[in-house]
């Protein structure tokens, strides 16, 4: 990966987090954080991923909320970044958050049980 797609990686990132929290949409979660941004080498698309808390109908919400905003996102960013071209935004759950709770708690509970080490 380049430098530049990198930095762009960073930079979307970045300003989608303050994009998104002006989103008043009833679809979208109340909590939704951005994990990573993928920006494909030739700087067409950009895969969004996306944590939210939440149960599954308000992940699959946000997912469409976010959608939805695509065009809104990407205009926002061309006025904001004064890039030439901005990549279509797709926006993709991220449960790695959840998973990683998940094996924590599990860790903990074998912890618990076996209190001699």
């Amino acid at each position: 990966m380049s430098r530049r797609v990198k930095r762009l990686n960073v930079l979307f990132q970045s300003e989608l987090a303050e994009l998104i929290r002006d989103i008043r949409d009833p679809r979208l979660a109340s909590i939704v954080s951005i994990t990573h941004v993928d920006v494909s080498p030739d700087l067409e698309k950009a895969q969004v991923h996306i944590s939210v808390l939440g149960d599954e109908e308000e992940k699959q919400g946000s997912i469409q909320a976010l959608s939805h905003a695509a065009a809104y996102l990407r205009r926002e960013l061309l006025h904001r970044l004064r890039l030439r071209h901005i990549p279509i935004l797709q926006f993709v759950l991220d449960e790695s958050i959840e998973e990683a709770a998940h094996v924590l708690e599990l860790m903990k509970q074998v912890s618990g049980e076996n209190p001699g080490g």
